[in-house]
């Protein structure tokens, strides 16, 4: 299909996240990603992750994108996307909270596990505290969360493309840049979130693994 939205990106940076999943999401059902973007991971990810059920989801401007890649790929774990627009939880200007999966005695028990790349930079700061704090309504207990993308150690800038990066992503949007890990695991431990592993990824990324307890 040519009208497929294409990232180069996503084919550079999905095998070496796919490993990390494949160790982080080994136990798990149900997964949320939160901006899916062009659709390219979900469809890599959930070919090479068969036991999952890889949930979509994004702004309403993607999904026509996201719908293009699942169709051409036609797999059997991979719904419909979701308008969600990063901000899981009620917030103005926000889509709601997604349906929480089912279990087999029809509860709505939540996201074992929630993906999500190269987003916490793209958005202003008091999105990236909704995103977390929207975590809490739609997580299963002992879930799984894993975040990819740049992050600032102490304030500091970890590699001089990193910095230029933040340059640009300030000069684009004021609000967006790169974030301090330290402040990002703040919020996630707000919400009864674990750091588990900070794994060093290719051109100065990182995949944080937070376990809710």
């Amino acid at each position: 299909m040519t009208d497929r939205p294409y990232s180069p990106s996503c084919d550079r940076n999905r095998d070496p996240i796919l490993a990390v999943l494949r160790d982080q999401f080994a136990g798990r059902r149900e997964v949320l990603e939160i901006g899916s973007g062009t659709g390219q991971h979900a469809v890599h990810f959930a070919a090479a992750m068969p036991w999952l059920r890889w949930q979509c989801s994004d702004a309403a401007a993607y999904l026509p994108g996201i719908r293009a890649w699942l169709d051409e790929a036609a797999l059997p774990n991979t719904p419909p996307p979701l308008e969600l627009q990063a901000v899981v939880g009620p917030a103005p200007g926000f889509a709601p909270a997604p349906p929480l999966p089912r279990s087999d005695d029809g509860r709505g028990d939540g996201f074992d596990a929630v993906f999500s790349a190269n987003t916490l930079h793209i958005m202003g700061w008091p999105q990236v505290e909704a995103f977390f704090a929207g975590l809490a309504t739609v997580l299963a207990a002992q879930a799984s969360v894993v975040v990819y993308g740049p992050f600032n150690y102490r304030g500091r800038y970890t590699s001089d493309s990193n910095r230029d990066f933040d340059g640009w992503l300030k000069a684009r949007d004021p609000v967006s840049g790169i974030r301090d890990f330290e402040a990002v695991d703040a919020l996630a431990a707000a919400i009864g979130l674990r750091l588990r592993e900070d794994i060093a990824m290719p051109a100065n990324n990182r995949c944080l693994v937070w376990r809710r307890d």
